[in-house]
């Protein structure tokens, strides 16, 4: 087995126990503890229980490696060029109100690269795969994405901020795209969105405002799946913007998306 399949191999085991306690713990009931960058931005106990369950069996399994998770931060692995990239519960507020979209997110990033990368429904056990140059996979089925190439047909997904400003900008970017597109939609967890557009059940997706643990896994199976994974205007993916769409799609959308501004604002 080669280093990132055996990398994918150890992501998957972690992040299926991790989507095992995430669930049991949404079964016994969950408060947010603390909220984050605005008053709507929560987190809860179980972010928290997740992460270090995860920081701990992959230091377990292998030493010295670098955890870069959404609750935690980051800390200094030594020098194996591997950082892993966390996101353990993606979907918090979906998570807190038991809508079953959260997902916890594993990616392995090797010198700068992400090359494997896990995405599990926790609250349905659907996981979505992927290893860089190996093909992207939902419970073993290979994916390919969408075959529209219309962008006038297209369902697109997309998410907003926590900050009321950010919202509000996001906005009048979806009121200028939504007359153009067949419909939005807006599931609140950008891992899954991003894994939904790689198998078609989304034909596109873009945001702004993702970190990297919101993207790193997700955007490796939307790649593999043969989606365009881009910044906009040239720009690497980033907190600016992330769209994913097949080629057919990617560059009306992305068009649209300067024209709007999309990148802009808060």
């Amino acid at each position: 087995m080669d280093r990132e399949h055996e990398l994918l191999a150890l992501a998957v085991s972690i992040a299926r126990e991790a989507a095992t306690l995430a669930r049991a713990m949404r079964a016994a009931g969950v408060d947010p503890v603390a909220t984050k960058s605005t008053l709507t931005d929560v987190v809860t106990a179980a972010d928290r229980a997740v992460e270090r369950q995860v920081r701990e069996a992959i230091h377990a399994a292998r030493p010295g490696d670098a955890v870069l998770g959404e609750e935690f931060g980051t800390d200094s692995g030594a020098g194996k060029g591997v950082r892993w990239i966390l996101d353990p519960i993606d979907g918090t507020v979906n998570y807190l109100y038991d809508l079953p979209q959260y997902a916890v997110s594993l990616a392995a990033e090797v010198d700068g690269t992400v090359v494997a990368g896990v995405v599990i429904n926790a609250a349905t056990g659907k996981e979505w795969t992927a290893v860089l140059g190996g093909g992207a996979f939902a419970n073993g089925r290979r994916l390919s994405g969408s075959v529209q190439t219309d962008l006038r047909q297209a369902l697109v997904g997309t998410g907003f901020g926590y900050a009321a400003d950010r919202r509000l900008h996001q906005a009048a970017v979806l009121a200028g795209l939504i007359g153009e597109i067949r419909d939005v939609r807006r599931l609140g967890a950008a891992a899954i969105d991003l894994c939904l557009a790689a198998e078609g059940s989304l034909d596109a997706y873009y945001e702004k405002g993702l970190n990297t643990w919101d993207h790193a896994a997700g955007g490796l199976v939307a790649a593999e799946a043969g989606l365009l994974v881009t910044g906009l205007s040239g720009a690497p993916v980033g907190p600016d913007m992330v769209v994913a769409a097949p080629p057919a799609l990617h560059k009306g959308l992305h068009d649209r998306l300067v024209e709007l501004g999309a990148d802009k604002g808060p």
